[in-house]
């Protein structure tokens, strides 16, 4: 089978790479030159552990193909899946859909038969009928069919994800469509992954809700910390009890700075802003929208706090600036809020993150990068972790307490054991632990 993959970003590409892994013939094709010379050398434009060596792997078994040429490219093809971007528009919310209907005409324009067109990029509900009518103006002469088959690629671990999903959602109303996607994820289908086969519609706002509902569980979590604090509980107690409930789960009630990333902040508006429009409002994930976006200013009131007041004057080293550990995506990362209003309040900010390309062009020209974590918090009267990398979890705290001047660390993903930070002398604060 043949594969097209419409735009080389990161679910572009590592979807991409690993339906070459599987053996199918995959060509990525991007209107970035300069980003498919840069693929063709073997560099990656984003940070993805195992993406190089897969990428790599794939290109030299001629697998996986990388070009501009949009219409070279869609010749042969089964199946052509947009992997474009569906950025929050401006002045709305809604998601701007404007790359995806473009994309959907263009391939339209270079089909030369039949095949199946999939939207990859994740979409509100309705999108699919709408680029069947893209489709069918443009070349009432073909079948073309049109598919939804979502995402759901953690960044930091999006190869094992689609290697190993707990499901793969197909939304079609056709036979055909229908059998092509399984073809394709026929080696998932051999280790008894999960195929959900659905209508357009209901793929569609799958991805939608699964997105929201993680985002409603990490608020959720988020104020109960702040009740545990008030009330002298235990939010890691209280999680841990909540969790071993099967009907709750485990994952995502992990208290911290509030939730960001390409995903989360832009999927629940544009999902609320949808159900508006349709006369069904989730007025629990507007909520979680407001919620998290008061979340991340009150955790530089934190780091003030600790402060005794007032940062004026003061060194503060910031630990972790990207969304998550594993990446080095910026978008909606806490540190895009908490870093610029630690600097208005007069602080002198030193950062360290293993991966700060994207944080040096995005952060406040004010910041210091260091090198290293020790580096960050050389001479720093105050010491915040934002991000929870490994590395951090790993760093001694008699070290951390030498390189600086003052005492207080803030963590804001309780990585830092409370006891053994005290004994090494910190005025440590976290969140919703005692």
């Amino acid at each position: 089978m043949k594969v097209v993959m419409v735009g080389a970003g990161y679910v572009g590409l590592v979807s991409g790479a690993c339906f070459a892994e599987f053996g199918t013939d995959v060509v990525v094709v991007d209107v970035a030159a300069e980003k498919i010379e840069a693929l063709k050398q073997g560099r990656m434009p984003i940070y993805e552990r195992g993406l190089e060596k897969l990428v790599g792997d794939n290109v030299a078994d001629g697998r996986l193909t990388f070009t501009t040429d949009l219409e070279a490219a869609v010749a042969g093809a089964d199946a052509v899946f947009l992997a474009v971007g569906t950025p929050t528009r401006r002045g709305d919310g809604h998601a701007d859909l404007s790359y995806v209907y473009a994309a959907a005409e263009q391939v339209a324009k270079a089909a030369q038969g039949p095949l199946v067109i999939v939207t990859k990029s994740t979409v509100p509900v309705g999108t699919g009928r709408e680029v069947q009518k893209i489709v069918r103006r443009v070349r009432p002469d073909l079948e073309i069919d049109v598919a939804s088959n979502p995402e759901f690629l953690r960044e930091g671990n999006a190869i094992g994800d689609f290697m190993r999903p707990d499901r793969v959602v197909i939304g079609v109303d056709s036979d055909r469509a229908l059998n092509v996607l399984k073809r394709l994820y026929r080696p998932l289908y051999l280790i008894e992954t999960p195929i959900v086969a659905t209508s357009i519609e209901s793929a569609e706002l799958i991805k939608y809700a699964s997105n929201a509902f993680l985002a409603v569980k990490i608020t959720f979590i988020n104020q109960m910390a702040d009740l545990c604090e008030k009330a002298g509980a235990d939010v890691h107690d209280v999680a841990r009890g909540m969790g071993l409930d099967g009907r709750i789960g485990r994952k995502f009630l992990h208290p911290g700075p509030g939730y960001g990333g390409s995903c989360f902040p832009k999927d629940t508006l544009a999902l609320a802003r949808s159900a508006q429009e349709l006369g069904a409002p989730v007025t629990i994930v507007e909520e979680t929208i407001a919620a998290n976006e008061a979340r991340k200013a009150a955790m530089a009131d934190r780091v003030i706090a600790a402060c005794g007041g007032s940062v004026a004057g003061k060194t503060v080293a910031v630990l972790g600036l990207t969304f998550k550990p594993e990446t080095d995506d910026m978008r909606d990362a806490p540190s895009l809020v908490v870093v610029p209003k630690l600097i208005e309040a007069g602080a002198k900010i030193r950062g360290y993150d293993p991966q700060p390309h994207y944080a040096k062009q995005v952060l406040p020209q004010e910041v210091f990068f260091a090198e290293t974590a020790l580096e960050a918090a050389q001479e720093a009267d105050a010491v915040v972790l934002l991000t929870e990398w490994n590395e951090f979890r790993a760093l001694p705290p008699r070290k951390l307490k030498a390189a600086m001047k003052g005492s207080v660390a803030v963590d804001l993903r309780n990585a830092w054991e409370p006891a053994a930070m005290r004994e090494c002398g910190f005025s440590y604060s976290s969140i919703g632990r005692i």
